[in-house]
């Protein structure tokens, strides 16, 4: 198979698994984010402490993350069918990914959140925050850092997921690679499509790295204790004209 071939072909597969991935992880930050979050507020000895509702929302993320996407492909079909109308092709495999990466991106922000100084969180409150602005004013912007982190992990998932999906007729690199590399034994297109892969992950992976580390280098600038910074936006004159008071425990 010559090259002439197999561009337009290749271009489109990656047009579609971009495609795929760009929406599948929107939708699972849109879903993740929140979820993961209410995870720890629920949690005990959180801000919304209910020991029921944890329960429930863990459980329902365990038994999906335990469940192979292949299977839950399968499973999602007559859902698949009444949101996008079909379940082949791109637009029916965003809603398999989505399902699937939703559960997997609120572990990582539980986990990412649970890092958050409690100290940190005790001070606003005491300032008079409400759980609201804990969350938006504390949780998600200290956790930020670990939150790009956890995306890129999702990303580079979903993309593993997404070829997975050309099984089953999804379209993009999978289905590329099914079609023509395994059915058809084009090895040069099957080897052609691994590096189309792993440099899409790599790049992902390094964009993702250098977007953590960029924003905790600018979290610790200028040597200003955390609980400082933070607690600057709640005095009189915001952060630019606060003097930050010391509380007992820092």
């Amino acid at each position: 198979m010559s090259w002439n071939e197999m561009q337009p072909l290749l271009s489109q597969a990656c047009w579609d698994t971009l495609y795929m991935v760009g929406w599948s992880t929107l939708i699972a930050v849109l879903g993740g984010l929140p979820l993961g979050v209410l995870l720890v507020l629920t949690d005990r000895g959180g801000l919304l402490q209910n020991t029921v509702v944890n329960k429930v929302i863990g459980q329902v993320v365990n038994v999906v993350r335990s469940m192979p996407f292949i299977i839950l492909m399968v499973a999602l079909m007559t859902f698949t069918r009444w949101i996008v109308g079909t379940t082949i092709g791109r637009e029916a495999a965003i809603v398999p990914l989505a399902v699937g990466a939703i559960p997997f991106f609120a572990r990582l922000v539980e986990t990412s959140v649970r890092e958050v100084d409690g100290g940190l969180v005790e001070a606003v409150q005491s300032m008079g925050g409400s759980t609201w602005t804990v969350v938006r004013k504390v949780l998600v912007p200290e956790s930020l850092p670990s939150l790009i982190s956890a995306t890129t992990t999702t990303v580079v998932a979903i993309i593993g997921y997404s070829a997975m999906a050309g099984t089953v007729g999804a379209g993009g690199l999978g289905d590329l690679a099914i079609r023509y590399g395994y059915q058809r034994f084009e090895s040069q297109m099957m080897w052609l499509i691994v590096a189309v892969l792993a440099l899409v992950i790599a790049v992902v992976q390094f964009a993702g790295d250098s977007g953590a580390r960029v924003l905790h280098r600018r979290s610790g600038k200028g040597g200003e204790p955390l609980r400082f910074r933070v607690l600057a936006g709640f005095l009189p004159g915001g952060p630019a004209g606060a003097t930050p008071v010391k509380s007992a425990d820092s």
